[in-house]
């Protein structure tokens, strides 16, 4: 009874707590004591909420290992549970799994034929397998069967199981950055930007995705606009580290000054980052901005968290930059060894 008890009041605190490391450490402590207790209801339940916490607030890898756990418990008794909630925790975890290097393609293209098996098993809409068989060619650069996707999933009826409109509107427009054309990127971006299509993460997102597409157009006032309104929205959150390292690109060219305050803000929350994608991302612009700034300012000494695991003199610059490039550059090439392509490394070639 007093295990019962204590599963119970942690959840419950747990369910009173913003999204973040603390929330995330007590529903793991309750599903640590319903293991320990053969408690295996109470632990699907805890696990169910690790997903949907570590997705949305940096921690990917503890949300793919918890929905593992999740999907075997499922498959054993699924009349025990709520195959809703899995679809739904399922689609955050394909639009994570494209994150890890070490995620073979095979396994990768092996989960979304799950997917799509299961949605289509449950009488959901194809629209939601479509959606994101496109985001995950586009992941692993694969923009041929990407674009493919993109005409199939727009032309299928949406239902109660699909993404948010701004959701899959935001990645419609990454899909142009991707494919090159910054007019389409600010034509898809439009209702987003007027403020038509918004979620938990849109505009955050999207603001700065957009900084760059600007910029080349020569729109360069207006995006200075949206990079500080981005900015405003992502300052401490963990799970923007990919767009910080977005605005870092982007300030590098036209405000290295601010550049680097980004830099020094948000690095603490990189440095242990889950997401091995957006970390690279971040490391990579780092490195720029940095080589950038040597310019502008010699003699600066970067403020590094005490933690940061670096040797060397932070007012050296240049070898600071060499230190995050070269990790840019590591994992750059397990993504292309695991994609069979250059697509990521030439994403970093091309900033």
């Amino acid at each position: 009874m007093r295990t019962e008890m204590d599963f119970e009041d942690l959840m419950e605190e747990a369910y009173g707590l913003p999204n973040g490391p603390a929330k995330l450490g007590m529903l793991e402590e309750a599903a640590r004591i319903a293991d320990l207790n053969n408690m295996e209801e109470e632990a699907y339940e805890a696990r169910s909420e690790i997903v949907e916490v570590a997705s949305f607030c940096g921690y990917p890898m503890k949300a793919l290992i918890a929905f593992s756990w999740q999907l075997g418990k499922f498959d054993q008794q699924p009349e025990l549970y709520d195959e809703e909630t899995l679809m739904w925790s399922y689609k955050w975890i394909l639009g994570k799994v494209t994150s890890f290097p070490e995620v073979s393609r095979d396994k990768i293209l092996e989960l979304l034929e799950d997917f799509g098996r299961r949605f289509k098993s449950f009488g959901y809409s194809d629209h939601s397998y479509w959606y994101y068989r496109f985001r995950i060619y586009m992941d692993i650069g694969e923009l041929d069967e990407a674009s493919m996707s993109y005409a199939r999933f727009t032309e299928l009826e949406r239902d109660f199981m699909s993404d948010c409109e701004a959701c899959e509107q935001n990645e419609i427009m990454s899909y142009w950055i991707k494919m090159g054309d910054d007019e389409k990127v600010l034509q898809t971006a439009k209702p987003i930007l007027k403020g038509r299509m918004s979620c938990a993460e849109i505009p955050h997102l999207t603001l700065s995705e957009i900084l760059m597409p600007l910029y080349r157009l020569g729109q360069t006032k207006e995006a200075h606009v949206h990079q500080k309104n981005g900015y405003r929205l992502i300052k401490g959150q963990n799970d923007f580290v990919q767009s910080f390292g977005e605005q870092m690109e982007f300030l590098t060219l036209t405000d290295p000054a601010k550049g680097i305050d980004i830099l020094e803000e948000s690095l603490v929350l990189a440095m242990d980052h889950e997401d091995p994608f957006a970390k690279m991302i971040y490391y990579a612009r780092a490195a720029s901005l940095l080589r950038r700034w040597t310019e502008e300012s010699p003699g600066y000494r970067l403020r590094l968290p005490a933690s940061f695991p670096y040797d060397g003199d932070p007012g050296d610059l240049i070898k600071l930059a060499d230190h995050f490039g070269d990790y840019a550059k590591l994992m750059a090439d397990k993504f292309d060894q695991r994609n069979g392509n250059r697509h990521v490394s030439t994403l970093l070639e091309n900033s």
